[in-house]
């Protein structure tokens, strides 16, 4: 959701390690099941493509600013104007008309969604903002044809409750994250996004037509992997463990820092599933982990310090000031400098591909 930045720029593998931003990160993970989504939509839609339906509309939730979302919405036009050809007498049936609805926090910057759409002479469809977290409703009963959203559903609607409490055996003392290490903590952030799923699945209810299709690209951990075990684990927690240096030498507070915790929660796949499973509005018609594109590049130190300044700096600004960002990760940059991540020893996140139908 774009209050966290959705920017993870990627290793090109050479020796200067040039990088492509989180725009290039997601597109590559979107047209690697491009395929699979058009066969889902082609097979799994169970709606009459005809004049009688009207306008086809479509809903990406938390949308960011683009260029993902737009890569996203024509392939699933595309695959619905695939589907609407009679295949048994090659006739197309009347064209639709599409709206789509392009979902974020009210403070997502629409104005640059908006200026860098496509221009309406080569735009299939008709678009509105739609500000408001996707934890709750945000459109009307029975408005979508199909929902989207990827990499957004392990950011959580709040901080989980008591873990910037000192006083409470859930305070997540040291850590800037749940990284699994804390009994205590893992149950209240597991609590929050179980609290969250049931929310967002129970508005998608809502908002989705009965025979309508939900899908969701995003990643989770591997069942039986802590958060500590991954590469992605063991950066964010030197963040902390930089933070917590910072403090000592009077650039910030310890209590500062115990006020300060990330609002993600990475569950493990079996335990998304059983989440989704909770809601029985919805059918699962496939649930699979499917591999990136990009996930055999070679990693770095610098590579994660990148990406996770990327993401993490609106965040830590506003809680920190703007002025603790490049003396905190030049900081980041000199400790793994000195003890490196060992990437062959980490776990390393699943990305999973979901299809659910509304019942």
């Amino acid at each position: 959701m774009s209050t966290f930045p959705r920017s993870y720029p990627m290793s090109g593998g050479d020796d200067q390690h040039s990088y492509i931003n989180n725009s290039s990160y997601q597109i590559a993970a979107i047209n690697s099941v491009r395929e699979k989504t058009r066969q889902c939509i082609i097979e799994k839609l169970d709606l009459p493509l005809n004049s009688d339906l009207g306008t086809f509309r479509i809903a990406d939730y938390g949308c960011s600013i683009g260029p993902n979302t737009f890569h996203v919405v024509q392939s699933i036009i595309d695959a619905v104007k695939f589907k609407q050809v009679d295949a048994k007498n090659e006739i197309s049936l009347m064209p639709l008309e599409f709206q789509v609805f392009f979902n974020d926090q009210p403070n997502n910057d629409f104005n640059t969604l908006f200026r860098t759409q496509p221009p309406s002479s080569e735009r299939e469809y008709f678009s509105a903002g739609v500000p408001g977290s996707f934890h709750g409703q945000v459109l009307p009963r029975n408005t979508v044809h199909i929902g989207h959203t990827s990499y957004t559903t392990h950011w959580l609607s709040d901080v989980p409750e008591n873990v910037d409490d000192k006083n409470s055996p859930a305070w997540n003392k040291n850590y800037i994250q749940c990284n699994h290490s804390i009994e205590e903590v893992t149950k209240s952030y597991k609590a929050q996004f179980t609290k969250d799923m049931k929310r967002f699945l129970e508005a998608r209810a809502e908002e989705i037509v009965p025979g309508g299709l939900m899908i969701v690209l995003g990643q989770c951990l591997p069942d039986g992997v802590p958060l500590f075990k991954t590469d992605q684990g063991i950066l964010v927690d030197t963040i902390g463990d930089c933070l917590m240096d910072m403090a000592k030498s009077g650039l910030t507070s310890e209590e500062k820092i115990g006020l300060f915790t990330i609002p993600a929660y990475f569950p493990q796949f079996s335990e998304l599933k059983r989440e989704i499973e909770k809601n029985r509005s919805f059918t699962i018609e496939t649930m699979e982990s499917v591999r990136h594109p990009l996930e055999d590049i070679p990693l770095s130190n610098q590579f994660l310090i990148s990406m996770f300044r990327a993401i993490l700096s609106t965040i830590i600004k506003e809680h920190f000031g703007e002025d603790v960002i490049d003396e905190l990760f030049d900081r980041v940059a000199k400790k793994l400098a000195k003890y490196p991540i060992d990437f062959k020893e980490c776990e390393k996140n699943v990305t999973y591909f979901l299809l659910l139908k509304r019942k």
